[in-house]
């Protein structure tokens, strides 16, 4: 039988007491000394990022009104990955890049090169765009709104095969660097987006009191490396990237605000993703000097976040994914089309005029879209992403129902056009109603478009199973 050898804490000297409580209660609160490993340090993370500027004259997507190609660069844009990896081998990768948003078909090829090159499914992909107004025109992405000739178009479609390329190469740097590393995320806020249907931009220097709705969160997730070195940063802000209307290649506020935060982390991948923006503005704006100013305020954000405690994430991945039909109004008869076609100019003449063609020749107009939804819990933390230009009202009714520390992303793996609340629908204007023609949908949304997305986001998370908040 092993002999028991006991002690008394009461024989030893007071001073040899206390060594031997703090010996005791060590392991309570150093777990890694004694083999326990912090849950939140057995992430494997990878990054890489990549120049994306056009470097030859291009037309710029976003604005109508230009009417030449860009003619210089205020600073590149990028492409960037984050790649991470949980204790089952699970495995998310996160695409930022700084263009006006992934057309469908470019996303879809996208998406199916990394399922046969490292067997990701859609709900494991992550491919946002900053909805930046100085990039780059894309491929079969909102050609109404552009004047452009056959030379235009070649430069568009060899740029745009070139781009899918440079992603698909961009995650597989991203998956051979991989890592050690520990994540963390919070919630900040900064407040220069402005509600623009509610705001008038000329009066914006007037007005005392801004109406909304609004929700001025940054979200921030933290990845650091084992020595508490800062590997990558990922941040969101719900705000439309239009400072700047030049002919100039810029982030915009994204751009200076990435270029910020890597200025004051050397080393570091800053990564921005665009949030609910849809009815989001930056007023005032117009100059480069504001934009520079909204982007080292959002990186001040970003930065006091970091510097403050925040919600370590254990390695944990559950993701799901799911398209669905998106109802259509009736499109316009050809009498209509024709009478538009008359009254009209711009793109909305181009429209109408491309519309007839198509009408003439027989092509079915669309009568549904297949749109995308998405959810990422990254240890504690949901992200919910979908695609399009979603206004602000959903990221407010999902944090009404899952906790105000969810993060909300849009602009996310197809951009088809705006995804307007039931209210703006009703209320129609650019974001209800005209905006559709600008990407060349064939009519507005049926109305119950709000309460089937919410829905179906509800039986998405439901998979997941992701409660309502009980707040």
């Amino acid at each position: 039988m092993t002999p028991v050898y006991t002690f008394q804490i009461s024989l030893l000297q007071p001073s040899m007491k206390i060594l031997l409580i703090v010996l005791l209660l060590i392991p309570l609160f150093c777990p890694a000394v004694f083999g326990q490993s912090d849950p939140s340090y057995t992430w494997q993370a990878g990054v890489s990022k990549g120049i994306i500027t056009p470097e030859k004259p291009m037309w710029m997507a976003g604005y109508a009104a230009r009417t030449h190609e860009a003619t210089e660069t205020y600073h590149d844009l990028y492409a960037k990955v984050l790649v991470l990896e949980d204790q089952e081998k699970n495995q998310v990768v996160l695409v930022t890049a700084d263009i006006l948003g992934f057309p469908k078909k470019m996303s879809d090829r996208i998406r199916t090169h990394l399922q046969q090159k490292f067997g990701l499914e859609k709900s494991q992909i992550i491919l946002n765009g900053s909805h930046t107004h100085s990039g780059p025109v894309l491929a079969e992405a909102l050609y109404d709104i552009y004047p452009l000739d056959q030379p235009q178009r070649t430069l568009i479609n060899d740029y745009s095969q070139w781009l899918e390329v440079k992603m698909v190469e961009l995650v597989a740097a991203a998956m051979a660097e991989k890592t050690s590393v520990r994540l963390a995320s919070a919630n900040g806020v900064s407040r220069f987006q402005v509600n623009r249907r509610n705001n008038p931009e000329a009066q914006i220097t007037k007005v005392k009191d801004l109406a909304g709705p609004n929700d001025y969160a940054v979200p921030v997730i933290k990845v650091e490396s084992e020595s508490g070195d800062l590997v990558a940063v990922v941040f969101g802000y719900a705000c439309h990237p239009t400072v700047l209307d030049h002919y100039a290649w810029s982030g915009d506020y994204p751009g200076f605000a990435q270029i910020e935060l890597e200025k004051t982390f050397p080393g570091t991948v800053a990564m921005f993703f665009q949030g609910a923006s849809g009815d989001q503005n930056p007023m005032p704006r117009r100059t480069l000097p504001l934009a520079v100013q909204y982007g080292k305020s959002l990186a001040a954000s970003v930065e006091r976040v970091l510097a403050e405690k925040m919600t370590p994430l254990p390695a944990q991945v559950k993701t799901a994914y799911r398209e669905i039909d998106l109802a259509l109004t009736p499109a316009p008869s050809s009498n209509e089309l024709v009478k538009m076609a008359n009254k009209q100019n711009g793109y909305m003449q181009r429209w109408a005029n491309r519309m007839l063609k198509e009408s003439t020749e027989g092509k079915a107009f669309l009568e549904n879209y297949p749109y995308p939804l998405q959810i990422w819990q990254l240890g504690g933390q949901t992200l919910f992403n979908m695609g399009g230009e979603v206004t602000i009202a959903y990221t407010i009714a999902l944090k009404e129902k899952y906790g105000e520390d969810i993060f909300v992303m849009a602009y996310s793996n197809d951009v088809m056009g705006y995804i307007p609340s039931e209210l703006i629908l009703e209320e129609g204007g650019y974001e209800g109603y005209s905006s559709q023609m600008v990407y060349g949908l064939p009519s507005a949304w049926e109305k119950g478009i709000e309460a089937h997305i919410l829905s179906s986001f509800d039986e998405l998370a439901g998979s997941l199973g992701i409660r309502n908040s009980p707040d």
